[in-house]
């Protein structure tokens, strides 16, 4: 997978099926996730389809998950 500065460009992850939350709102203020077949995780903005996607192992994303559901990113929205 071809990596850029910022992360896996969105282009070469034709295959992958994104998903965007319920709660993601009209204008555009929402991320998606695909699970790859290595396992995987890319997240990408949804404003952007075809720009840059983060691409996580699952041990990553299973720890990003579980300190927001423990609210310990609550902080950065203010």
């Amino acid at each position: 997978m071809t990596q850029s500065s910022t992360g896996t460009r969105a282009d070469l992850l034709a295959g992958a099926r994104w998903k965007k939350s319920s709660r993601s709102g009209a204008l555009g203020n929402c991320v998606e996730v695909a699970a790859l077949a290595d396992g995987s995780v890319a997240v990408r903005n949804s404003r952007f389809p075809a720009g840059p996607a983060l691409v996580y192992t699952q041990a990553e994303m299973a720890a990003f998950l579980a300190g927001a559901k423990d609210g310990e990113f609550d902080d950065v929205l203010r």
